[in-house]
């Protein structure tokens, strides 16, 4: 039974805890920022191909007390990591750590590098290269006040890269974190969804691929295919594996006022496969009427982190509540944003808040249910 952590954005912590147990893991537990697990290597590679919600799947290889820089190299130097990896596999080393003593994380991840080479040179008489882009295998370290936890990266590039997103830009919502959001608003695959505020597509991407079943790494590779415990017949079986039935009919619709962010749409609609699920129009959201009588709302609407002033938004925002009761009576309503104002200015009440982090930024995803005959002057 080996030891794993899965990382995933803040908030989703129980989501994935929940999700992880479906892959058979044992001995779950969450802490901030992550899920902590056992299991074998089927559920290492089906929680990489599988989880909707992780953003690395680390293997834990060492754990040690410290007290400075030597100490990591001397417990790092020990390791046998020749059983690990082969010395023509590039390398890179991440440090964080939380209330740890060191005063620079840069030259603790310095010392650990040197650790590693140190050891392959000195027993095979040469040192892997370190590749800090695209590196083949990447060891992540975890330090608090007093130990220190060495993990070898089972994922690779983060699981929310899923291999389908058209632009080589950052999105504003990251694929696990917009997987989470949909799983909260409780949305089954036969309600009617709309995302008004599409963007880039990655809500609508994200439950049209849920829907159909459709593995979330099925278009990439992951980094324990670089490592010596790869085991090509257990990775074909678990590829191979049906676990999800694909829902039939779906009701999936996406708008948003600018062209161009539709355009990227449509290339990351196609490119994930899962157009033939989804329709998209160009219309403002204060203009779109409701695609069906009822249904679940998902939205990230802009704020002042992302788009206009603080101003600007004090003014759309009751335009944004007073279009929600005029066209959306019978809809449960998500908003996924950093501004915490929303509600009161929309002068709506939410039923729901829940806190979630887009990175480092606090945000909660607001739940609003438009009762019909809400629609009330003033």
């Amino acid at each position: 039974m080996e030891q794993f952590f899965a990382s995933s954005p803040r908030g989703l912590e129980s989501l994935l805890a929940a999700e992880l147990g479906s892959f058979g893991a044992q001995r779950v537990a969450e802490v901030p920022g992550g899920v902590a697990f056992s299991g074998d290597w089927s559920v290492c590679y089906t929680a990489n191909l599988w989880s909707r919600l992780a953003s690395r799947i680390l293997w834990r290889v060492a754990e040690f007390g410290y007290a400075g820089e030597d100490d990591l190299y001397e417990a790092a130097h020990k390791l046998d990591w020749m059983r690990l990896f082969t010395v023509e596999r590039t390398l890179r080393v991440n440090v964080s750590a939380q209330k740890s003593p060191l005063k620079s994380l840069d030259f603790a991840t310095l010392r650990i590098k040197d650790a590693v080479c140190d050891r392959f040179r000195e027993t095979l008489g040469s040192r892997p290269n370190v590749d800090r882009a695209n590196p083949d295998v990447r060891v992540h370290a975890f330090l608090d006040a007093v130990h220190c936890v060495l993990y070898l990266d089972t994922s690779g590039e983060p699981l929310f890269k899923r291999g389908w997103r058209a632009g080589a830009g950052e999105a504003p919502l990251r694929e696990n974190l917009a997987a989470g959001i949909i799983l909260l608003s409780g949305w089954k695959p036969e309600e009617p969804l709309l995302d008004p505020m599409c963007g880039g597509g990655t809500l609508l991407i994200e439950a049209a691929a849920m829907a159909r079943g459709r593995a979330p790494g099925a278009r990439r590779s992951f980094g324990f295919e670089k490592l010596k415990i790869f085991d090509p017949k257990l990775w074909a079986g678990i590829k191979n594996e049906e676990r999800v039935p694909a829902a039939a009919k779906l009701e999936i619709f996406g708008s948003d006022n600018d062209p161009r962010v539709l355009g990227d749409a449509r290339r990351n609609i196609a490119g994930a496969g899962v157009d033939r699920w989804i329709k998209l129009e160009q219309v403002d959201i204060l203009e779109r009427a409701a695609p069906a009588p009822a249904g679940v709302m998902v939205a990230n609407p802009p704020y002042g982190e992302r788009i206009g002033s603080k101003e600007e938004l004090a003014e759309f925002y009751p335009r944004l509540g007073s279009a929600l009761k005029k066209n959306y009576p019978g809809w449960r309503c998500h908003f996924f944003t950093a501004d915490l104002r929303l509600p009161k200015l929309m002068r709506l009440q939410p039923s729901r808040r829940v806190p979630l982090y887009n990175g480092a930024l606090e945000c909660r995803l607001f739940e609003i249910r438009i009762v019909a005959g809400s629609n009330r002057p003033g």
